[in-house]
């Protein structure tokens, strides 16, 4: 059974609006509340939040890895190995099931990354059906200076909030993450 729209006014729609003020998922809220009042539309103001700013956190992102010439993905596959810890060395299973994405992607992203140099692929010692993917000092070289700038830019967009807020903002993804998985 649909529920009534909670109002705009509502303190809770509002949390993250600009400047304390109204932000478009108000508007959109406000202009559902109208067109459809018999549909509680409450989770947009969460979800649509987080959409809108998942895409927002990509392009701060992007840029400072086109800085560095690197893709978002490219970053991701050189700190997953520099995270496994020295060598700095998987397998691509291990890469696929650490960074969630499908056989055919990593064996893309690594011949990708290969090709410039930043990560070899060798037989293993003890067992030569099995590949390891190893981040090259190039790679490595590449990766530190990225990540020292990509961590400032994360930094400087978390600026805003203050640390309070900041806690709370991560308590409640933490929240919605373990509910989700």
């Amino acid at each position: 059974m649909a529920t009534q729209n909670t109002p705009t006014s509502d303190a809770r729609v509002s949390v993250g609006a600009r400047a304390g003020g109204r932000d478009q998922v108000d508007t959109f809220i406000a202009q559902w509340a109208q067109e459809r009042p018999d549909l509680d539309v409450s989770p947009l103001a969460i979800i649509g939040r987080i959409s809108r700013l998942a895409i927002e956190l990509q392009v701060r992102l992007d840029r400072v890895f086109a800085e560095f010439d690197l893709q978002s993905w490219e970053f991701d596959v050189m700190a997953t190995l520099v995270r496994s810890g020295a060598p700095h060395e998987l397998t691509p299973g291990e890469l696929d099931r650490t960074m969630m994405i499908t056989s055919g992607t990593t064996t893309h992203r690594i011949s990708k990354l290969e090709a410039r140099g930043y990560v070899t692929r060798r037989r293993d010692d003890e067992d030569r059906r099995v590949v390891r993917v190893r981040l090259t000092d190039a790679g490595r070289g590449v990766f530190d200076a990225t990540h020292v700038a990509h961590m400032a830019n994360e930094r400087a967009t978390l600026e805003p909030l203050a640390p309070a807020d900041r806690e709370k903002l991560l308590v409640g993804l933490r929240a919605l993450s373990a509910a989700l998985e």
